[in-house]
């Protein structure tokens, strides 16, 4: 009898233990992945992101009810956990704009005792093995697209001596379902390439597999502007550079005596 009675004293402590487990796929109106998105416990700090194909799995040793899910430009979803233990959940992000309350910080914020600053020297100590760098050699396909639209389109404009005989440029209009007004695409450019890098010798190499320009591709100066437009950056640069201009980087060592960083929130992944 004593041997029985041991046995359920060990055993109750394992039935009393709880846990929250939660998995499954972010996706938009259209059925699309959504990349990055953030997951978390209702009222706790617990979360993480969902990956490039829009799958999350998160886990707690707490019970919680409910799951927050958001995506800038998305409205802010909440899924209620109705078992401890959730799979194959879906959830459909809608497209919308999100005002949310804004806090502004003014004047010099303190360097002492500040918690962004403890991240920063955190992102500082690791920076050289963070991404790309932690791989010897790399590849990886790149899709770009950038984009330019005349906005604002109404009536007016559409009788306007500016398109008289050109009036066939606006069957191409299109609407944005966020802000729902109109708008003109005026310039395109795609390009799709295979990016290879080795580390050992810092050398990287790019074969264009795709190009395609509309709107202006016979205009070297538009095309020129769009490539520093959209340069690559690396945030772990001291230095990023705009138009011939350089700017300290927010991530970067000098961006402590060029910026206030606040810590307005935090989440354990």
């Amino acid at each position: 009898m004593r041997r029985i009675l041991l046995s359920f004293l060990f055993v109750i402590p394992i039935l009393l233990f709880s846990q929250t487990k939660a998995g499954g796929i972010v996706v938009d109106e259209e059925g699309e992945p959504v990349a990055f998105a953030n997951v978390v416990f209702k009222g706790s700090t617990q979360g993480t992101i969902t990956n490039e194909d829009g799958l999350f799995y998160l886990e707690s040793d707490e019970t919680f009810e409910a799951l927050l899910i958001s995506f800038i430009g998305y409205q802010k979803e909440e899924l209620p956990l109705n078992k401890a233990v959730n799979y194959d959940l879906e959830v459909i992000l809608v497209q919308g704009e999100q005002l949310d309350e804004v806090i502004v910080y003014v004047g010099k914020q303190s360097k002492k005792n500040n918690p962004a600053i403890d991240i920063l020297k955190r992102i500082w100590a690791k920076k050289r093995i963070n991404g790309l760098r932690q791989f010897e050699q790399y590849q990886y396909d790149k899709y770009e697209k950038v984009e330019f639209d005349l906005n604002s389109i109404d009536s007016a404009m559409m009788k306007s001596k500016l398109f008289k005989g050109m009036e066939f440029v606006f069957q191409d209009l299109d609407t944005s379902r966020i802000s729902g007004k109109t708008y003109l695409p005026i310039f395109l450019n795609e390009t799709f390439t295979k990016v290879y890098g080795d580390n050992n010798l810092n050398q990287t190499r790019e074969d264009v597999l795709g190009n395609k320009n509309s709107g202006f591709s016979n205009n070297q100066a538009i095309i020129g502007f769009v490539k520093d437009l959209y340069n690559e950056y690396d945030v772990y640069d001291n230095y990023l550079k705009f138009f011939d201009k350089s700017f300290p980087s927010p991530l970067g060592k000098p961006g402590i005596d060029a910026y206030n960083y606040v810590l307005s929130d935090s989440a354990f992944i």
